[in-house]
C-alpha cells in the first residue's frame, strides 16, 4: 500500500512538474492568456513568473524522491544532493511566487491565499534545512513533509479547479476557493502523516 501511494505521488508530481515546459514551447499558453498584456509585458513579473514555474517544477519533480526509503535510508549522499537542489529550487520559486501572487486573478481574496502559501512554503523549507544543519532529524523531517505538502499544491490546484468550476458554475469563484483549498487540506494531511510516521519514532 505504501509503495502504491509513493507511485501515485511520483506520477502526479512528474506529470505536473513537467507542466512548465508547455510555457516554454508556447508563449501564449495557459495562465498567460488570461493576464492583461501590460502585466505579461512587465519584465519583473515575466521573469518572476518563469522563475516560479521553472524552479517550482524542479522541486515537484524531485521532491517525491525524498520519501523513498531506498533513497532516504540507503543512499544518504543522493538524498542530500537531491535535498540541496530541492531547497534552492523552493526558496527561489516561493520568493517569485510571493511577488506574482499580488497579481492573481480575482484580486485580494485569491492573492492572499497564494501569498500565504508562498510564505509557508518558504518558511517550512528554510526551517527544514536549518534543523538538519543543527542535527535535529525529527524536526527536519517534519518541516520537509510540510514543505512538500505546500509544493504539491501545484498538483491539487489542477485537480480541484475543474471540479470546483463545475460545482459553482463559475470559474472566478472556483479560483478564489482553490487559492486556499489547494494547500490547506495538504497541510492537514501532512499533519496526520507526521503524527503517524515521524512522532512514532520518538515513542
Amino acid at each position: 500500500m505504501k509503495k502504491l501511494r509513493l507511485i501515485l505521488l511520483a506520477l502526479l508530481s512528474v506529470l505536473i512538474g513537467l507542466y512548465p515546459l508547455f510555457y516554454y514551447l508556447n508563449k501564449g499558453f495557459g495562465l498567460l492568456k488570461s493576464k492583461p498584456a501590460a502585466i505579461v509585458a512587465n519584465a519583473v513579473w515575466h521573469t518572476s513568473f518563469y522563475i516560479h514555474i521553472t524552479f517550482g517544477g524542479i522541486a515537484l519533480l524531485i521532491g517525491w524522491m525524498q520519501f523513498s526509503p531506498k533513497i532516504r535510508d540507503k543512499r544518504i549522499t543522493l538524498h542530500r544532493q537531491i535535498g540541496k537542489i530541492y531547497i534552492v529550487s523552493v526558496l527561489l520559486s516561493a520568493l517569485a511566487g510571493f511577488y506574482i501572487a499580488f497579481y492573481a486573478m480575482t484580486g485580494a481574496p485569491a492573492a492572499l491565499g497564494f501569498i500565504s502559501l508562498s510564505i509557508i512554503w518558504f518558511y517550512t523549507t528554510l526551517m527544514g534545512y536549518l534543523r538538519i544543519v543543527k542535527g535535529n532529524l525529527i524536526q527536519h523531517q517534519k518541516m520537509m513533509i510540510y514543505s512538500y505538502a505546500c509544493c504539491f499544491a501545484a498538483v491539487t490546484l489542477r485537480l480541484w479547479l475543474p471540479i470546483l468550476s463545475i460545482i459553482f458554475g463559475n470559474f472566478e469563484t472556483a479560483y478564489i476557493i482553490v487559492a486556499w483549498w489547494c494547500w490547506i487540506p495538504n497541510l492537514i494531511v501532512a499533519y496526520f502523516i507526521i503524527r503517524k510516521t515521524v512522532y512514532t519514532k520518538l515513542q
